[in-house]
């Protein structure tokens, strides 16, 4: 009877487990929201981390910390590292509402990039540093970085669009956005196991192809979006990005980490996961530029092709066409300029999403540009595939 290697059935429980999350998630997160109160959100979560705490405390065995090498490590940088992070994360998410060429914008990214420049500097440099950075001299773990980066853009991206999508556009209510999501969620679920055993079995690199294949496509379907696009409409797309997570996760995993010595795993890994969130914060606040920029210019175009009687931009709005015969309709009284404003605010709303969808999918697409980086994996020396532990990336 076949089994499979403890790192493969640890990567598959984690994952499943890890899956559970978005399945779950926003419906349980919209049925708190719409029956009680948001902020339960965050207090459900007090007494699952005290447990949480108290297993690991008591099941998971971890080196002892050499005490002697505490004064040796460069924490100067530590700092450095804490602002260049916070002024990062600030700065994408407040550029798109402010402005990137804002005085208030540029001086936050004069200072993150100054502390940023620092962290490398020391790094580089200290005998013991905070952060080992000679792990991006592997060419698959810096190939790997860059796919985690774009992972974490898509993502985040995902998560982020299609409920905003669902709540501005469509009216529909915290659990029934959750209740559609679910379909992503369930994607990832069925598809844990199927990436584990491919995994196992064909070229990573193959792999990787597929995933990010799909994740593109996954996107960019979505980048055709109407008014009135609902549960079938999203369906399908959802389906593809659910089956890439998993094909994009695992074969970069294992690329990008499976030629490390086990004691040089953590820092790498911390570097992997790392760049995902990096990815998925910078994809939020590129999502947001083009949602904040791109709305008012197609409302304008939209309202241009309305008064020059464009019957196909009346049939994109929701009017009747028999108005609009491709001649000048004119001035517009007050009334019907209200009656009509929403509805071209939707419309450009819908443009904007799909203009968003499309960056990323496209985003992705030339991402796999760099998968010719990826070398043939092969066994580190003195240690089995089977022997690496990376179920904690999962």
């Amino acid at each position: 009877m076949f089994q499979w290697p403890a790192r493969e059935r640890a990567i598959l429980w984690a994952g499943l487990l890890a899956m559970l999350a978005p399945t779950l998630g926003p419906s349980v997160g919209g049925f708190i929201t719409d029956r009680f109160s948001w902020h339960w959100l965050f207090l459900i979560n007090v007494p699952s981390g005290i447990v949480v705490a108290l297993l690991v405390a008591w099941a998971v065995d971890v080196d002892r910390p050499d005490r002697r090498a505490f004064g040796s490590v460069d924490l100067l940088a530590l700092p450095l590292l804490a602002v260049f992070l916070a002024s990062l994360q600030l700065l994408v998410k407040e550029a798109p509402q402010h402005g990137w060429a804002s005085a208030d914008m540029l001086l936050l990214a004069a200072l993150c990039a100054a502390c940023g420049g620092g962290v490398i500097r020391r790094s580089l440099r200290e005998r013991m540093p905070l952060i080992d950075l000679s792990a991006f001299r592997n060419r698959n773990f810096a190939a790997g970085c860059w796919f985690s980066f774009i992972l974490g853009m898509g993502l985040y991206g995902a998560t982020y669009l299609l409920p905003v999508f669902l709540g501005l556009v469509r009216n529909y209510d915290a659990f029934t956005i959750g209740g559609i999501m679910m379909v992503t969620g369930a994607a990832q679920l069925v598809m844990a196991p199927i990436a584990t055993a491919l995994e196992r079995r064909a070229d990573t690199r193959l792999l990787t192809t597929a995933g990010y294949a799909l994740l593109a496509i996954g996107f960019i379907g979505n980048g055709f979006m109407t008014v009135k696009t609902d549960f079938w409409g999203l369906f399908w797309q959802q389906i593809m990005r659910g089956a890439a997570v998993m094909l994009c996760l695992l074969p970069t995993t294992s690329l990008a980490l499976g030629g490390f010595e086990p004691y040089l795993v953590p820092n790498a890994s911390g570097l992997f996961n790392l760049m995902r969130n990096l990815g998925g914060a910078i994809g939020l606040a590129l999502i947001d530029t083009v949602l904040g920029h791109r709305a008012p210019a197609h409302v304008n175009a939209i309202v241009a092709r309305l008064q020059a009687g464009d019957p196909s931009a009346a049939r994109l709005v929701g009017l009747p066409t028999e108005r609009f015969t491709g001649v000048p309709i004119g001035a517009v009284d007050e009334a019907t300029r209200a009656l009509v404003a929403p509805l071209v605010e939707r419309a450009g709303l819908v443009a904007a999403f799909n203009d968003a969808w499309l960056m990323v999918g496209g985003l992705v697409a030339l991402s796999m540009l760099a998968l010719p980086l990826f070398r043939a994996p092969r066994q580190t020396l003195g240690t089995r595939r089977e022997d690496t532990d990376l179920s904690h990336i999962a």
